[in-house]
């Protein structure tokens, strides 16, 4: 069972964007500098949605191998997870196809009952589609692009570890995403992240501001190491 966050630090993961999530994971040592967030390709379709935060519920599906029986229970298996996970619940589906560039995972029916669920969003390294009813429904999609057709729909496995843009997550992760990208951690580091972006957020409004002071000057930032100086 996934560790669960308290509403509260749900709340101020929220108001925090993931740009600065991340600074802060690489400050407290949940991970090294070079993993832990997902690449360019996986694209936030909807910035104006602002930040995703939510347990990972995952699945592999392969929509593009021709003529494979497609085992209807693992979609079950997928459904009783997010009813199970705490909440709010963000899917997170690695493709397995043939075609990756060709498969499609998710549109407005999938979005309408993992919503009824308790999810608020996919992650994924597939195709999606359905794209301005999904908008509306307030589903957040983070996706390389969209496919038109679902070809031959069907999961593969749920709930089992994946690997999307270079990115391990495991069942239970914490997701923390929005237009800057998308990050994973373990949801039992959410108190520390919270505090450290804080003061990610308090060192970085000082830097700005000292570097648009008339204190500052190259000489400074050299001497300075690139820090502000002390008040």
């Amino acid at each position: 069972m996934a560790a669960t966050v308290s509403k509260d630090d749900l709340e101020a993961l929220r108001k925090i964007d993931t740009a600065t999530v991340a600074n802060a994971v690489e400050a407290i040592g949940v991970r090294g500098n070079t993993v832990g967030f997902m690449g360019w390709d996986i694209k936030c379709m909807f910035p104006e949605m602002g930040v995703m935060v939510g347990t990972a519920v995952t699945a592999t599906l392969d929509t593009t191998t021709p003529g494979r029986v497609q085992n209807k229970d693992v979609s079950f298996q997928m459904y009783q997870a997010i009813q199970d996970s705490p909440k709010p619940v963000v899917l997170v589906f690695k493709d397995v196809g043939p075609r990756p560039h060709h498969g499609c995972h998710f549109g407005d029916g999938l979005a309408t009952a993992c919503t009824k669920l308790g999810a608020i969003g996919l992650v994924t390294d597939g195709g999606v589609r359905d794209i301005d009813t999904v908008r509306e429904m307030g589903f957040h999609y983070f996706a390389p692009g969209a496919v038109p057709a679902h070809g031959n729909f069907g999961f593969h496995e749920a709930q089992v570890p994946v690997e999307v843009s270079g990115v391990a997550v495991n069942p239970g992760d914490l997701i923390h995403a929005d237009v800057n990208g998308v990050v994973a951690l373990p949801p039992e580091s959410a108190k520390d992240v919270i505090e450290e972006a804080h003061a990610v957020l308090e060192f970085e409004s000082g830097r700005h501001a000292w570097v648009r002071s008339d204190e500052f000057s190259i000489e400074a930032m050299k001497r300075l190491g690139g820090r502000p100086p002390r008040k």
